[in-house]
């Protein structure tokens, strides 16, 4: 995913403009992995493989999702249990 990409992504909840913390770009700069987090109603969402899941929570696993983000959380800067109890 190109930063730039990124940067026209909002919140599907609230419609609020999303922070990313990257995790992994390959040697063009794309995005490969990163965290995308709301600051208004604190929701998350991954990007995986360059794609960022923006799905809606009543669909979402969050189990599935842990583990990926604790192979984050020294990246991340924050537990991961704090960041499913959003």
């Amino acid at each position: 995913m190109k930063k730039s990409l990124a940067e026209k992504l909002c919140c599907p909840i609230d419609k609020n403009d999303l922070e990313m913390t990257i995790i992994s770009q390959n040697d063009e700069g794309e995005v490969i992995e990163a965290l995308l987090s709301c600051s208004e109603c604190k929701r998350y969402y991954p990007v995986i493989y360059g794609v960022p899941i923006m799905t809606p929570d009543e669909y979402r696993d969050k189990k599935i999702e842990a583990s990926t983000l604790k192979r984050w959380e020294k990246l991340i800067g924050e537990p991961v249990s704090k960041i499913l109890e959003r």
